[in-house]
């Protein structure tokens, strides 16, 4: 139902543009242009004038009966939530109550020695060339 009135609602805002460009301008970019066309014209300026501005104001309408219709119909697909839904759920968790990430990173090392973490016996060498290079410090 809805893409078929999203079609409409396209077919409106194409006759509205032509319609909207047809009509005559005072100076501006319109397709109307110049003068009527003399006796032999289709209709005369002022009778063509009031069909061109009556069609304008009838998809004019169609075109805002469309707006709101659309509008109403994905208003209603979206259920309603509150501004509070999820404010205690928007940080997770942390794996035995670590504040930080060193001290996560602390305890996974831990758990994955099998030993709980403990003061080092001895200070592990330091590596020839560090792993991550760097950033220079600012004196």
């Amino acid at each position: 139902m809805q893409t078929v009135l999203i079609v409409v609602h396209l077919l409106i805002v194409l006759g509205l543009i032509a319609v909207v460009l047809l009509q005559r301008s005072e100076g501006g970019l319109g397709l109307g242009g110049g003068g009527s066309g003399g006796v032999s014209g289709f209709m005369t300026g002022r009778g063509q004038a009031n069909a061109l501005t009556r069609a304008t104001a009838i998809l004019a309408a169609m075109f805002f009966a469309t707006s709101m219709t659309l509008a109403v119909m994905s208003h209603r697909s979206v259920a309603p939530k509150s501004i509070l839904d999820g404010v205690g759920t928007a940080q997770p968790a942390r794996p035995g109550g670590a504040d930080n990430l060193l001290d996560t990173l602390r305890q996974q090392g831990g758990q994955q020695s099998g030993q709980a973490p403990a003061a080092p016996a001895a200070p592990a060498p330091a590596p020839a060339q560090p792993a991550v290079p760097e950033a220079p410090q600012s004196r």
